[in-house]
């Protein structure tokens, strides 16, 4: 079976832009509607860069204007500028009252501990609003939240914020997947080959707390599960209800296998079709209160 899949990590602009800093460029929503339509994804959801207008790509008002012009192609998460503490909870809730169907990609570089991110943490559990994250191994090296090796911090708020659903992304947090994991600096921005050894933190993280979800998007997490395929099988099999199709397609050249993946896996029977279908759709439509064809 092939099912109608939804991408829960997109990062679309509202018009055709020039070339970003780094030579990609970003599709608009138009042109990645297009390739939705013709590659069998239903609806996506879109990150926002960020609460003003000077992002690099789509601000809140931004994405939300995507998804006001395709409200049946695309859905929409808001950014929080952690660095500005006043009104943390009546923004998200203003934002929320607009449409956003959570908090994402949060990527402010400061530690988890750090009481400016403990304090959007807060103010998403308490409006209601999962966070969807990117990690980062440290402070003051690209963008992301910053957990040490092992992830002792993101344990912490996932044990101090029972009711807040975290939605894990990016290499640091998916690297931690194996129990052989490095602790060296490099090594957490890497994609591993090779079996995955038992012991890992994130499934560890997995089975203590039923408050963390898994954005499937990337080679990050697509590397964490077709590594090492039956492994992979075993993991998408237990966390079933709460992992989630996703690419992380900035344009529509980009490609990630992972779907064609799922695909094949449910043909083979490695995994069921109430598996494939949670994974592919069905659980973004629960975690993010989404209206799309049943």
């Amino acid at each position: 079976m092939t099912l109608k899949k939804i991408d829960i990590h997109l990062h679309v602009v509202l018009e055709p832009m020039g070339a970003l800093p780094n030579g990609m460029y970003c599709s608009h929503c138009g042109e990645m509607k297009e390739y939705m339509d013709n590659n069998n994804v239903e609806m996506g959801l879109l990150m926002s860069g960020g609460e003003g207008e000077d992002v690099l790509l789509g601000g809140n008002n931004e994405v939300r204007a995507i998804a006001e012009r395709y409200p049946e192609t695309f859905a929409w998460l808001c950014n929080i500028d952690a660095m500005d503490g006043e009104g943390l909870e009546e923004r998200i809730l203003k934002y929320k009252s607009q449409g956003a169907k959570g908090v994402g990609e949060f990527m402010t570089n400061l530690r988890i501990d750090d009481p400016r991110i403990d304090a959007v943490l807060a103010a998403c559990e308490k409006a209601d609003m999962p966070i969807l994250f990117h990690m980062s191994p440290k402070e003051n090296y690209n963008y992301g939240i910053v957990d040490e090796p092992g992830l002792p911090l993101l344990e912490k708020v996932l044990k101090k914020y029972p009711n807040l659903k975290f939605i894990g992304h990016s290499q640091p947090f998916w690297y931690e997947i194996s129990g052989d994991a490095s602790t060296d600096f490099e090594a957490r921005n890497e994609y591993p080959t090779g079996k995955v050894v038992p012991g890992g933190r994130t499934p560890e993280l997995f089975d203590k707390y039923p408050n963390l979800y898994g954005d499937l998007s990337a080679n990050s997490a697509g590397n964490a599960l077709m590594r090492d395929p039956e492994f992979g099988y075993e993991f998408i099999e237990k966390n079933q209800d709460r992992l989630m199709f996703a690419t992380d397609m900035v344009n529509v050249n980009m490609s990630f296998p992972l779907g064609k993946w799922l695909d094949e896996a449910v043909a083979a029977g490695k995994i069921s079709e109430e598996v494939y279908r949670k994974v592919c759709r069905e659980n973004a439509i629960r975690v993010f209160g989404l209206k799309a064809s049943l």
